[in-house]
C-alpha cells in the first residue's frame, strides 16, 4: 500500500468515527501517513541492496514525539492572537498554548511541529524570510581537520579543546539507567526514571549544540573560504568484522571490538556529521564558501616537502618528517593540507 491508498482510506474513517477522529487536523494526519510512507520506502530499499533492512517499528503514544502540521493555519495557527502580549500557538483539538520564545521569529511561518522532550513540549517553526545579507570579507581562508583528542585544529595552529559531554555524564547517565533497569514497567516510578534519563541526554545533546554552534560561528565571522574533510562517519564508526579461529570451529580470534567501540563512542560524542551540517548553513548564510576534500593521506604528507608516508606520524599527536626532518602538530599538519587540497580544488578548471 502506498500513499494514495492510506489516505483513501483515512478519509473513510475520519467519517466513520467523526466524533473523535474529527477533533484533529486532516493535514496533520496525512503528514503522518507520508512519515510512515517514507519509513516503508526506505526499508524496501535496503532490502534490495542487500543491506540490513530494519523493519520500521510502530511507534505507541508513548514513543510518538513529534506532530508535524504542513502548513500555517491548515489545523494551527502561530501567534494566534497577535494583539495579546503574551504568544500563543492555536492547535486543533487542542486550543490556544502559550509559548515562551527563546528568539523572535522572523519572515512568514509555513510550518509548524509540536515536539515533546520528556516533560517539556516544544514548538518548531519553518519560516521564509528574505535573502540573508552576506558578511563583509576578511580575505582569510582556514582549513580545519576534525579529531578526538583536539575537536578541531586549523590551519593557523589554533586548536579546539574537546569538550566530551557524554563522557562528562556517564556516570550519572549509568546509573539513572540501572535505576530504570530496577523499575516494574507500566509503573508510575518507571514514568519518572524515564523522564529522568531523558532529561540527562537532553542536557548533554544541548550541551554539545551550543558548542558546536560557537565554534562554527567565530569559523565563519573569521573567514572567507573553509576548507574541511569529506568524512565518510558512518564508515569510520563500523565495528570490525569477526575472525572465526580456524583451529576450533564456532571460535573466534580477538579483533579489538573493544577498543573499536571506545573509538567510535568518543567519534558519536563529537558529533562531527552535526557540527559539519551547522557549520554548511552558516556559511551559507554568511556568504562564505565551504570546500569538503578528500581526507587521504591529509596527516601522513608532509607540508615542507611533500613526502607522504605513514612512519610521518610516529603518533597521534606528533609529525615528523622522514625525508627532511620538518615536526608540527600532526593536526595542525592535517589541516594545512586541507586547506591546499581545498584552494587547488576552488582554482582547478572546470570538467
Amino acid at each position: 500500500m502506498r500513499y494514495g491508498q492510506r489516505s483513501a482510506q483515512l478519509k473513510e474513517i475520519r467519517a466513520f468515527d467523526a466524533e473523535c477522529q474529527g477533533r484533529w487536523s486532516f493535514s496533520s494526519q496525512q503528514a503522518t501517513l507520508r512519515r510512515l510512507d517514507k519509513a516503508f520506502t526506505a526499508f524496501f530499499r535496503r532490502v534490495r541492496a542487500g543491506q540490513t533492512p530494519g523493519y520500521p517499528r510502530f511507534r505507541s503514544a508513548g514513543r510518538f514525539d513529534t506532530v508535524d502540521f504542513p502548513k500555517d493555519g491548515d489545523g494551527c495557527r502561530w501567534n494566534a492572537t497577535p494583539h495579546d502580549p503574551v504568544t500563543r500557538v492555536r492547535l486543533q483539538g487542542v486550543g490556544h498554548v502559550r509559548v515562551h520564545q527563546h528568539r523572535p521569529v522572523t519572515g512568514t511561518v509555513r510550518t509548524v511541529s509540536v515536539k515533546r522532550e520528556g516533560k517539556r513540549w516544544c514548538v518548531i517553526l519553518t519560516a521564509e524570510q528574505a535573502a540573508p545579507q552576506s558578511l563583509p570579507a576578511t580575505g582569510s581562508t582556514v582549513g580545519i581537520d576534525l579529531g578526538i583528542a583536539n575537536f578541531l585544529a586549523t590551519s593557523h595552529g589554533r586548536f579546539v579543546p574537546n569538550p566530551r559531554h557524554a563522557r562528562t555524564a556517564a556516570a550519572r547517565l549509568e546509573a539513572a539507567q540501572q535505576a530504570l533497569s530496577r523499575c516494574k514497567r507500566g509503573s508510575r516510578r518507571r514514568r519518572k526514571a524515564v523522564q529522568k534519563v531523558a532529561g540527562l541526554h537532553r542536557k548533554v545533546r544541548r550541551q554539545r549544540l551550543d558548542h558546536h554552534h560557537k565554534t562554527a560561528l567565530h569559523l565563519v565571522r573569521e573567514h572567507d573560504v573553509i576548507a574541511h574533510e569529506n568524512l565518510k562517519i558512518r564508515n569510520m564508526s563500523k565495528a570490525p568484522a569477526p575472525k572465526p579461529d580456524p583451529e576450533q570451529p564456532g571460535a573466534f580470534l580477538p579483533n579489538g571490538a573493544g577498543a573499536k567501540a571506545g573509538l567510535n563512542r568518543s567519534i558519536y560524542d563529537a558529533g562531527w556529521g552535526v557540527f559539519l551540517a551547522i557549520l554548511t548553513a552558516k556559511a551559507e548564510s554568511a556568504g562564505r564558501e565551504m570546500i569538503a576534500v578528500d581526507p587521504r593521506h591529509t596527516s601522513r604528507r608532509c607540508p615542507a616537502c611533500g613526502h607522504t608516508a605513514q612512519e610521518n606520524q610516529p603518533t597521534q599527536a606528533t609529525f615528523h618528517c622522514v625525508a627532511c626532518g620538518h615536526t608540527a602538530h600532526a593536526d595542525t599538519v592535517g589541516a594545512l593540507n586541507v586547506l591546499r587540497a581545498g584552494l587547488a580544488r576552488r582554482e582547478a578548471p572546470p570538467a
